[in-house]
């Protein structure tokens, strides 16, 4: 019950347009599948142990020093624009693409798009959190398990679907993409560093 609920919260959570599901969708349409593969590991590793963090208390942490809670929202706001800008600016080109990413830029990307944006830190430690209260002690766990285990199945069907469709996209609508999901990106940071001036304001 309780685990069926959690991989139902799971879906719920990231099966939205974000920054995880952006750099997905680029890497499933240009990468070859091994190169997917490891993306998809990397990065659910990190979401995942995001996810743990908040589930164990992260969010303590940011209600104890609410300054904390105001330099990721502003420090990640600007990463988050940086990240939207770089793409819009990208020029697909499937000739002269790199299918050997180094594994450090690998990483760093997938740290970017989890623990690198505010809005998953704070949204895995506000949702969780407010699960964490409601369900009873001995059950929290299967519904834990539950939000973990969509993490592997949302990313894995969603690269599967992106890979399988790549064929059938064409390097114009490639473009369309980066612009539309650079374009998200940017607005999404913009909105958040708004939200963080917005507290700033509110410490003095």
């Amino acid at each position: 019950m309780y685990f069926l609920q959690g991989l139902l919260v799971g879906l719920a959570t990231f099966a939205p347009v974000g920054m995880q599901n952006l750099f997905i969708i680029n890497t499933a349409l240009v990468q070859p599948v091994r190169r997917i593969i490891l993306t998809l590991a990397i990065l659910a590793l990190f979401d995942m142990s995001l996810s743990a963090a908040a589930f164990y208390g992260i969010g303590a942490v940011l209600e104890m020093w609410p300054i904390m809670k105001l330099i990721v929202i502003l420090f990640g706001s600007l990463l988050i624009i940086y990240m939207g800008s770089n793409i819009f600016r990208t020029e697909p080109d499937v000739r002269n693409l790199n299918t050997h990413i180094p594994i450090r830029k690998l990483i760093m990307s997938a740290i970017a798009v989890s623990w690198g944006n505010p809005q998953a830190v704070l949204d895995a430690t506000m949702l969780l959190g407010a699960f964490q209260a409601n369900i009873p002690k001995e059950e929290v766990y299967y519904f834990f398990g539950g939000f973990l285990a969509m993490t592997p199945i949302w990313f894995g069907s969603l690269a599967t679907v992106m890979h399988l469709l790549a064929k059938k996209i064409k390097i114009s609508h490639m473009v369309w993409i980066n612009r539309f999901c650079g374009t998200v990106l940017t607005i999404y940071g913009i909105k958040l560093f708004i939200d963080g001036v917005t507290m700033l304001l509110e410490f003095f």
